[in-house]
């Protein structure tokens, strides 16, 4: 009897290793679980945005429905994260932040392969990207490329 393999595509594993690679690229910022939801969606499909780079993964129809689904995945991941003391949970008035410990920086430096190297430098400009606007840019960004139902079921969430 053969144990089952893990599953590692769209696993709390890779969403947690890239809001790890997401939030040490946001350094000192802080982001609650819709934006790093929002984020780890963009960090992928970045040739969505203008002016992007190529994206990592590959454009699929219907992908309105990917947030929803994503949310969770990133929470888990972040709680998996949380385990392995490599992000921190802040409260905040506004809620749960996350922000990278000082052992994530080590982490992500140890990233050398191809995808991780190209991760790195598309959550470095996606950060820049986001940071360099008004607050709701983002949020409107999102609702612009995959829906307003999408953005009104997370911020629902994340009361």
């Amino acid at each position: 009897m053969s144990a089952a393999k893990p599953q590692l595509f769209n696993s709390p594993l890779e969403t947690g290793v890239r809001s790890v690679v997401l939030l040490d690229a946001a350094t000192p910022r802080a982001y609650d679980l819709t934006h790093l939801t929002w984020l780890d969606h963009l960090v992928v499909h970045t040739e969505d945005l203008p002016e992007g780079p190529p994206s990592l993964h590959p454009d699929i129809p219907q992908r309105s429905g990917e947030l929803i689904v994503r949310r969770s995945v990133v929470e888990e991941g972040l709680k998996l994260m949380a385990r392995l003391h490599m992000v921190e949970e802040r409260y905040t008035e506004e809620g749960i932040a996350y922000a990278t410990t000082e052992e994530a920086s080590l982490f992500v430096q140890l990233i050398r392969s191809d995808y991780g190297k190209a991760l790195k430098e598309r959550a470095t400009w996606l950060v820049d990207y986001v940071t360099n606007s008004d607050p709701s840019f983002l949020a409107s960004l999102i609702q612009d490329k995959v829906g307003r139902w999408t953005v009104e079921f997370q911020n629902e969430g994340a009361a």
